[in-house]
């Protein structure tokens, strides 16, 4: 009797460790016991409590910064139009933030702990969390940006402090971006001309700098070919 006591306490103890897993450090691990309506954030070796009811959630949230690239328009003072290639890092500071604001996420990984395999969920993420106040943003504050005297590391720097107050609440924070518009091909002939001409006022020769821009302007492309001669 003593014997099978014991054998039941160790089958039991083996159970126990089969059932109940650990988090893991490369992932932040939440679970929720009222279908995604709060979540708890257990902690990095904490034992992670079976989910076995059908309110009874588990999900798994990278531990590590993540790259993400959007393409948008957007409008520059005097109705300037450009094509805004934009990427950038982040990370989830507060997973039970950003769970909140994109609960849907729980639904794709109730049962593991990998999070690979598992992008096109996080790139709903960024579309509707990240990117949406990048494009508000950035909108907002190139409509008073003159194209010709855009100065890309100022903007991407303001960018930064903007969206991460709005990102921080949200349980997300930008590391780095890069913003570079795309312009039209003519905008970028008509910033190239304007560029130019502040470089010659800088010197005094404001007239020879309109000559030449006049100039430029009105050369006309010359086609060199040879004629195929008859034969006589």
């Amino acid at each position: 009797m003593k014997n099978l006591f014991y054998s039941l306490v160790v089958a039991f103890a083996a159970l126990s460790l089969q059932s109940c897993d650990r988090s893991q450090a490369n992932v932040m691990t939440l679970i929720s016991n009222d279908c995604g309506k709060n979540w708890k954030l257990i902690g990095v070796g904490e034992t992670i409590p079976k989910r076995v009811m059908v309110c009874e959630l588990k999900t798994t949230l990278p531990n590590s910064p993540m790259t993400g690239e959007c393409v948008f328009k957007a409008t520059f003072n005097n109705n300037v139009k450009a094509r805004i290639d934009l990427d950038y890092e982040y990370v989830i500071i507060d997973p039970v933030l950003y769970i909140t604001e994109a609960p849907y996420l729980a639904k794709a990984n109730v049962d593991g702990d990998d999070v690979s395999g598992n992008n096109g969920r996080f790139e709903s993420a960024e579309n509707s969390i990240i990117e949406k106040r990048f494009k508000d943003a950035a909108r907002q504050m190139l409509d008073t940006v003159d194209i010709v005297e855009f100065d890309q590391s100022e903007f991407e720097s303001n960018l930064l402090e903007k969206v991460n107050d709005l990102l921080n609440k949200r349980g997300v924070n930008v590391n780095y971006l890069s913003f570079v518009p795309e312009p039209s091909t003519q905008t970028e002939q008509a910033i190239d001309v304007a560029t130019a001409m502040k470089i010659y006022e800088s010197k005094g020769i404001e007239d020879i700098g309109r000559s030449v821009m006049s100039a430029r302007a009105g050369a006309t492309t010359i086609n060199i070919g040879v004629e195929k001669q008859e034969a006589p």
